[in-house]
């Protein structure tokens, strides 16, 4: 990468931050521009690192591993909204582990006192927690101290992003339309944040496929609770009667929950593709696009992983 020359990245999720950042912090002269700063479903995230139903398998392995090496390093900072929390992963029908989380400190199975009623598996690790409004005004600050700027404004293509050397396409669902990509569907994700009633673990149950999630993530003093993931639905206005089942649901594994205020409802789109893209494509014109976006729910995950590799096809292009 030349230092000093112009690349505009498109959307301020999670992905859009973090690949501006990278970019901004190798040289380049990153502008950003986006409709939200930050981006909604980004806000909406819970969010505990984990690769989340996303494909290829090998490539998110690396990516994930990645993050998970700078997350670790962000959470020896509590200005960043990262912190290294313990908790348990269970599961009412015995389900192995995942690969990913077998590696984690303090991973080992749960003995069956330790889990709710109703199920029958469990294993407890330690992994990075993130508090997405804290995190995500964190890497805005990173991107203004390394030169980024930022514009909001709703872009009809991207051929309105330039004049640059490259842009960076991190949309998001927003793709689907943009570019457009009917590979693109949305998965509507809907979260409620409520007062931390004493919780200093995470608890995530192994839903499969189900569009209806069991979670909790303390954050201090709030905790946000999970959720829903109903696939082709991109509605992001708060649904009462969903809000009410993750509130049952989750009392119904820590009982001090159901005294705990609601503080508001979170909701995004997740952007689910058969695979992530993470790659260039020269346009008509001659403008370079490297594409990174259709992460599904595994963006936070992802983000320095792909910030990377989309830093790499900057430089090769």
């Amino acid at each position: 990468m030349r230092a000093g020359e112009r690349v505009v990245v498109v959307g301020a999720g999670v992905t859009g931050l973090t690949t501006a950042f990278v970019l901004a912090e190798a040289g380049a002269s990153v502008h950003l521009i986006a409709e939200q700063v930050p981006g909604v479903t980004s806000l909406a995230a819970g969010a505990m690192w984990g690769p989340y139903l996303v494909e290829p398998k090998d490539k998110v392995d690396q990516w994930g591993q990645r993050s998970l090496e700078i997350f670790r390093k962000l959470a020896e900072d509590p200005s960043t909204g990262v912190r290294l929390t313990s908790g348990i992963e269970a599961s009412r029908t015995a389900e192995a582990p995942p690969d990913w989380a077998t590696t984690l400190p303090g991973f080992r199975p749960c003995e069956l006192a330790e889990l709710p009623a109703g199920f029958s598996a469990g294993y407890r690790f330690t992994v990075p927690l993130i508090d997405m409004p804290t995190y995500l005004d964190y890497l805005l600050r990173r991107l203004d101290a390394a030169g980024g700027t930022v514009e909001r404004r709703r872009l009809a293509s991207l051929v309105d992003a330039g004049p640059a050397a490259v842009i960076i396409n991190c949309t998001g669902f927003g793709a689907k339309d943009l570019l457009p990509d009917p590979d693109l569907r949305p998965i509507r994700g809907q979260h409620v944040v409520v007062t931390n009633p004493g919780l200093t673990e995470f608890f995530s149950e192994d839903t499969g496929l189900s569009p209806d999630l069991l979670c909790f993530f303390p954050h201090g003093d709030t905790v946000v609770l999970g959720g829903t993931a109903i696939d082709g639905e991109g509605d992001v206005t708060a649904d009462d009667k969903a809000a009410a089942n993750i509130l049952a649901r989750c009392a119904e594994v820590e009982p001090r929950l159901a005294e705990a205020r609601v503080l508001e409802h979170r909701i995004g789109a997740r952007p689910n593709r058969a695979t992530v893209r993470v790659e260039a494509e020269r346009q008509e014109d001659g403008t370079v696009v490297v594409h990174n976006y259709g992460h599904g729910g595994a963006g936070v995950t992802l983000s320095w992983g792909c910030a990377d590799e989309a830093q790499r096809l900057v430089g090769e292009r």
